[in-house]
């Protein structure tokens, strides 16, 4: 690294432009506008597009539609704010950060910089839970659909999740022991093709489902108190829905790093904050497609996961295929997000006793195929966190309470609080001023909203699991 940095050094004060690289020493960032947007689509466009048509219907036309573009434009807003803080202490000429945490450490540092690693850590646990959820529903919704095409539609069709879970799970134990999975080529592009396909074939089944005219009933106000739910179930499942539409929006985490992709002229921040906006208008209009057509198809008795819910029967090979996509882009997506918990483990075990040989690599030579290292404690290690994972799965198997539940604990900390507090920093912006009385109440805001969705998602868990059997859940 110090002779790379000698080389850009020299060539940077030599006046050669074609150096191979950037200024701190690194390979030269080619990113421009164009990948820096495809990267945060990517990014945005996910599983939680799946339980948008159902916070559709509890909150209904109005509150609903009003509450997805807040929580774009909120978005949107801290992640502008959060493009400043890349480099630091000059948001234009100072250090690069390279990924988030970094960016709180040399912004914030201290008890905040440690505060970011609980919520950033206990969120990657979070999702990975909430992943293996999610596709063991998909895997179960295809062998239903299947069921359905043999059987009919009335048919019960039933089948238990937690095998699938299991499935899954040792799926995710051999995906978990190849090293440096987040690098594998193509990786990216397989998951933004899967999220992309699976969107938009839900969109083109709702608009089919409009079309003939079988959708159901909507209203203004989403499903009707003393009718469809209870005034307390009303006012709780609004707020679970809030959470499922932040979880949707939730990519501030991988910001900084989309940025680092970024070539240094024109300067990175403001590249990005084109960037944002193009990348947030596009996923707004994507989410208002995919929640508005699946509320409209599915009326107020839309399911927590519109591919899922099972009231698209027909073509029963295309909900199979979009299913099909959701599961493989949630297995990737797994290792992509367990990846930073992984390495935090093995990283502190290496420091606390690098000469173990337990730690250490081994070297392995399997005739006719090859060498390869292998490390006992990652192997151990890793497989122990996806049974751990799996477990708590199986035991809490409720979709749109535990999606809620990861969206209320990321957004505000992640989205909001640690942007808002880094800008303020780096922009040494006056105690009391306007600007800084503005950007606490949005932050205190969005903290009430996110406690007050936490709390509702934390009671649809406890009574989901009042009617349910460990281990035994079924779709």
């Amino acid at each position: 690294m110090e002779t790379q940095t000698a080389v850009s050094s020299f060539a940077v004060e030599s006046g050669d432009i074609s150096s191979k690289f950037d200024d701190d020493g690194r390979k030269k960032r080619t990113g421009t506008l164009m990948t820096a947007s495809a990267h945060i689509i990517t990014a945005v466009i996910g599983s939680g597009v799946l339980s948008l048509s159902w916070a559709l219907a509890q909150l209904g036309w109005i509150a609903g539609i009003i509450a997805l573009l807040i929580f774009s434009l909120i978005t949107l807003l801290t992640c502008i704010l959060l493009t400043d803080c890349y480099r630091s202490p000059d948001p234009i000429t100072g250090r690069r950060n390279y990924n988030y945490m970094e960016a709180v450490k040399n912004n914030l540092g201290g008890i905040k910089y440690k505060l970011c690693a609980v919520s950033q850590y206990s969120n990657l646990v979070g999702i990975s839970i909430g992943y293996t959820i999610t596709a063991a529903i998909s895997m179960a919704a295809v062998r239903r659909s299947n069921c359905f095409h043999k059987n009919g539609h009335e048919a019960g069709c039933h089948t238990s999740n937690s095998s699938y879970m299991i499935i899954l799970g040792v799926i995710e134990i051999i995906l978990s022991q190849i090293p440096n999975f987040h690098e594998l080529a193509g990786l990216s592009f397989i998951a933004s093709v899967m999220s992309f396909t699976y969107s938009l074939i839900g969109i083109g089944l709702s608009i089919a489902k409009i079309a003939e005219r079988k959708n159901g009933s909507t209203s203004i106000a989403g499903v009707t108190v003393g009718v469809d739910v209870t005034r307390s179930q009303k006012v709780f499942n609004c707020l679970q829905a809030l959470g499922n539409i932040a979880l949707a929006y939730f990519f501030s985490n991988v910001l900084i790093e989309i940025q680092d992709t970024l070539k240094s002229s024109p300067p990175e921040n403001l590249v990005m904050k084109k960037a944002s906006v193009i990348g947030v208008s596009i996923t707004s209009v994507f989410y208002l497609l995919c929640g508005g057509l699946g509320y409209a198809a599915f009326g107020n008795l839309a399911p927590g996961n519109f591919l899922t819910g099972f009231g698209f029967y027909e073509p029963y090979w295309l909900v199979n295929i979009a299913n099909i996509c959701i599961v493989v882009h949630l297995v990737g997506a797994y290792q992509l997000f367990s990846q930073p918990v992984y390495q935090l483990v093995e990283d502190w075990c290496k420091s606390r006793w690098p000469e173990s040989d337990f730690i250490v690599e081994h070297q392995i030579v399997i005739p006719f195929v090859g060498n390869f290292n292998i490390n006992f404690f990652r192997c151990i290690w890793r497989t122990v966190y996806v049974i751990l994972t799996t477990v708590i799965a199986m035991l809490f198997p409720v979709f749109n309470s535990v999606l809620g539940l990861i969206g209320a604990a990321s957004f505000w900390p992640l989205t909001v609080y640690f942007p808002v507090e880094m800008y303020i920093s780096q922009a040494k912006i006056r105690s009391f001023s306007l600007k800084w009385f503005g950007l606490k109440t949005l932050s205190w805001v969005c903290f009430i909203v996110t406690i007050a969705a936490a709390v509702a998602s934390i009671r649809g868990i406890i009574i989901d699991l009042g009617h349910y059997k460990p281990f035994k859940s079924v779709s």
